[in-house]
């Protein structure tokens, strides 16, 4: 099982890359990284999500999505 990373992007101490990869049936799955600290304390995350995608470029918007909600939704909570 081979992922595809995509464009990493910041969303403030959130680094998000998006991975894709092709499934049996021809369409795609998302997942994405989610990384956050620096040298030792640094922390990835990997999330996979279900719906299936027709396109690599499709399943990296949906999973970039999810993790900008999630940062921006953290940075809310902790009143950044």
């Amino acid at each position: 099982m081979t992922y595809t990373p995509h464009q990493t992007h910041t969303v403030g101490r959130f680094a998000l890359t998006p991975l894709t990869r092709p499934t049996a049936c021809g369409r795609f799955a998302a997942s994405l990284s989610m990384r956050s600290g620096r040298g030792p304390a640094t922390h990835d995350r990997v999330y996979q999500f279900v719906p299936l995608f027709a396109s690599p470029q499709a399943a990296a918007r949906y999973g970039l999505a999810q993790g900008v909600a999630y940062a921006r939704q953290r940075q809310d909570a902790e009143g950044r």
